[in-house]
């Protein structure tokens, strides 16, 4: 994929947007002749293929009366204090618009020489930013849904309806983990809704209907199909973003995506652009995950998630190797299970690899976090884990998600004495034993236990693994090391059982992780 931009596709005024263009009509008169010379295409090339819908007019109409423009305003003091000393306020566009850049191209040719305000010219007053927005209404007493970061941080929201009625609306409630928001407008007559789908039902290739307001264009219907499914953009813990090519620009957030049948199968939210513009790659929210999201936004006002009480991590080819793992690498390796957290309590373990949780296939690593989140807090959930070589059943009890702790900073080490080290041969690592000394030098914390990494060799398995001076080595294989000779001993045993990889769980300032080194054969040892 070429470099590009992500994208979240509200459209505030504030930012400088692409004009909008049109071709002069002397190139529509030029390529007329040559087009009207060609012979006339088959009758069966007009026919859509097999599965196509003729048109998209009568779902198009059924929809459009439900979904809702957003527009949002804000104080922008911050904005105003930042200006240039004597530049006139910028009057307020629709965003996009030829007038946006009419107004600041004029306004830019007219600015005071130095930029210095007029003598006896009022100051203008402080302006109020304003973007727009998209949302749909999901029932007929008023409730509106649409994307958090539509709606954030503004302190009037209005919706317009598609016969142009302006309505006053109020935040009900909303989620920046999942990108999802509810309105409320208390409007004299039941409003036209939709209801949401099965986005799991949705199927690669479906056609698909995205109806928005892109650059303040309200009631803008583009067509396309679902290009991918389960797309991680980097965007948060909970990503699973169906991927469309249907025209997405910014202003269509918090707009509808719907499949054939009229239902809504996700949220508009995000694009992947290089301009700015639409280039065929938009992302949307999952229904199945916003639908339980907007649910609880609806009844109270917040979200309750579900907390297992682990630090997971990929499980690689290398890790499913260590472990015997069967059905290769899938699943997600436990590197760490909270203290008096709900996975501790069940006896899940360092080391062991969920592969299905509350009946639910845990493909790989960021998986697990949504699964768990979307079950019930309070419930009951077997899980599955891989260990010693078997799969085995426990049972957790849900709990609810904390709050988020602080990361606390880690301190500079102060540099002191070596402690007495051993070389891991083959490895390019030097192991020490955790003396006070190498605890101050490292600042490690006073209950981590195990052997200390002293030195990392560069080019070396270490190396290429990112193990750095610091790092503290708590298990080999699952087995606990307390001495640097432990150690090489067990490094030594997996050499003997012709082992390609060691596993190691790695501690260091950012959390416990699972570590595969390759085992290169010591200097001196055949082959």
């Amino acid at each position: 994929m070429p470099p590009g931009v992500l994208t979240l596709v509200s459209s505030p005024s504030r930012r400088r947007l692409p004009q909008l263009r049109f071709a002069p009509l002397m190139m529509v008169a030029a390529l007329a002749a040559p087009l009207a010379a060609l012979p006339p295409a088959p009758a069966a090339a007009q026919i859509p293929p097999p599965g196509a819908p003729m048109t998209f007019a009568p779902l198009a109409q059924r929809l459009l009366p439900a979904v809702v423009n957003i527009q949002t305003s804000q104080a922008a003091a911050q904005a105003q204090a930042q200006r240039r000393p004597g530049a006139p306020d910028v009057p307020q566009a629709p965003p996009g618009s030829p007038f946006e850049e009419f107004f600041r191209d004029f306004l830019e040719r007219n600015r005071p020489p130095g930029g210095q305000p007029q003598p006896n010219r009022p100051q203008p007053p402080s302006r109020r930013g304003q973007s727009l927005g998209s949302g749909f209404i999901i029932d007929a007493s008023g409730i509106i849904v649409t994307n958090n970061h539509v709606i954030e941080g503004a302190d009037e929201i209005n919706v317009v309806m598609s016969d142009n009625t302006t309505l006053r609306a109020e935040l009900v409630g909303a989620d920046p983990r999942t990108d999802v928001a509810v309105l409320r407008v208390r409007p004299e007559r039941p409003l036209p809704f939709v209801t949401f789908g099965d986005s799991d039902t949705a199927l690669v290739g479906d056609w698909v209907l995205a109806i928005g307001n892109p650059f303040g264009l309200g009631g803008s219907v583009t067509a396309g199909i679902v290009s991918a499914r389960g797309r991680d953009i980097r965007q948060g813990l909970y990503d699973d973003f169906i991927q469309t090519d249907a025209a997405i620009n910014r202003g269509n957030s918090g707009g509808p995506l719907f499949n054939l049948a009229g239902e809504v199968i996700g949220i508009n939210t995000a694009i992947y652009s290089p301009s700015g513009g639409s280039i065929g790659i938009g992302f949307s929210i999952p229904s199945n995950l916003a639908r339980n999201i907007a649910a609880q936004l609806r009844d109270v006002g917040r979200v309750r998630r579900g907390w297992l009480g682990v630090n997971i991590q990929q499980v690689t080819d290398e890790i499913a190797e260590s472990l015997g793992l069967q059905g290769g690498a899938r699943g997600a390796l436990v590197a760490r299970a909270q203290e008096d957290g709900p996975a501790a309590a069940a006896g899940i373990q360092a080391g062991d690899v969920i592969l299905r949780f509350n009946g639910q296939e845990v493909r790989e690593m960021r998986n697990l976090p949504r699964i768990v989140a979307d079950t019930a807090v309070g419930s009951r959930a077997p899980v599955v884990v891989w260990r010693e070589g078997r799969e085995q059943t426990l049972t957790v009890t849900v709990q609810e998600l904390p709050a988020e702790a602080a990361q606390a900073g880690t301190p500079t080490p102060a540099p002191e004495s070596r402690p007495q080290t051993l070389e891991l041969a083959g490895l390019g690592l030097k192991v020490g034993p955790i003396t006070p000394e190498a605890r101050e030098r490292f600042s490690l914390r006073p209950e981590s236990r195990g052997v200390v990494v002293t030195e990392v060799s560069p080019g070396s398995p270490a190396a290429e693994r990112e193990l750095r001076p610091g790092d503290v080595i708590v298990e080999v294989q699952q087995e606990r090391v307390n001495t640097p000779a432990e150690v090489q001993a067990r490094l030594e045993a997996l050499r003997r059982q012709g082992r390609a990889t060691a596993l190691l769980l790695i501690e260091s300032a950012q959390g416990q992780r699972w570590v595969p080194l390759r085992l290169a054969a010591p200097r001196g040892s055949p082959g």
